[in-house]
């Protein structure tokens, strides 16, 4: 990739998270625990989805896909950045560095993709209860399908045309990972095109979903209210609280970190936003989904007595 007609650079330089050395341990230890918790969460929500024969429906399906992705792309930000915390000098090399970008990209943009399939989901089974087995059955390979071809097209997208800049200049990324903005501002050409291809696939992966989920969410509002049951009403929207938290922690810090310019960004506190979905996101998804579900609760109480 770093050739004579593209890029000169064969590496970067990570400057991490901060550059206090007085902060580098207590971060490490912090983001090490994140990373732990995130990997038994995920792997654990996977796991018992899996024999819990009550968790075998559609929507845990999609659960177990959603903590599928956020232990992915968890794991191709956080071990290279917990490494930088005790490394001297935070090298990686371009082909690394297009690598880590590559599949950050395809993971969180499928699962932009997989909270709206999750939030249609959601509509059929509350909206159309008699259809939802017959509908959502036929178009569950489908959708899967979708989400990661998606994702892999648009990381494609992007990698195709960050690697033909060239970078001949400075070659410190301001960052603690191989993100889009970042590398953008160490280009020594034009990054029209970038900056074109990032609002669009960006407002695709924002607007378009957001929109999506507020269409689904309102006619599931509709639905809700003529329930007449208190229980019925109480037991749709705690299906719907978990998900709703999830999407708006996850496209709030997104949209806050691509949704402007390049130009108007400043990296240093643009490195705030990132740990949220980088990190923190990953983590928390696990909790939000097994603490606010009673199912999850039942199928771990269970497991934990040997039942």
């Amino acid at each position: 990739m770093a050739t004579s007609n593209h890029s000169s650079m064969t590496e970067f330089i990570i400057e991490g998270l901060t550059k206090c050395p007085e902060l580098q341990l207590p971060l490490l230890l912090l983001f090490l625990g994140v990373y732990v918790v995130t990997v038994v969460g995920n792997l654990g929500m996977i796991f018992l989805i899996a024999i819990s024969s009550q968790l075998h429906s559609l929507m845990y399906y999609f659960l177990s896909h959603l903590s599928f992705i956020d232990l992915c792309y968890s794991s191709v930000i956080t071990p290279k950045m917990l490494v930088n915390f005790v490394s001297e000098k935070n090298i990686i090399s371009f082909v690394a560095c297009m690598t880590q970008l590559y599949f950050f990209l395809i993971f969180i943009i499928a699962e932009g993709y997989l909270l709206t399939t999750m939030a249609y989901d959601h509509y059929v089974a509350i909206c159309s209860p008699q259809l939802y087995n017959i509908i959502m059955s036929h178009k569950i390979s489908i959708m899967m399908a979708v989400v990661y071809s998606l994702g892999l097209f648009g990381a494609t997208v992007h990698i195709n045309h960050i690697s033909a800049l060239s970078f001949c200049g400075s070659h410190g990324v301001s960052h603690y990972f191989c993100d889009i903005l970042p590398l953008l501002t160490l280009s020594c050409s034009s990054t029209h095109i970038n900056e074109i291809l990032l609002f669009i696939i960006g407002g695709v992966n924002t607007l378009a979903h957001t929109l999506a989920i507020l269409i689904s969410y309102a006619f599931i509002l509709l639905s809700i209210l003529h329930i007449r049951s208190a229980e019925g009403q109480s037991k749709a929207f705690g299906t719907c609280s978990s998900h709703l938290t999830a999407v708006g922690i996850f496209f709030g810090s997104i949209t806050f970190m691509y949704f402007k310019p390049p130009s108007s960004n400043t990296m240093e506190q643009d490195k705030v936003s990132p740990v949220f979905y980088t990190t923190v996101i990953p983590m928390l998804n696990p909790m939000i989904y097994s603490l606010r579900n009673k199912d999850v609760k039942n199928a771990l109480r269970k497991l934990v007595e040997g039942r």
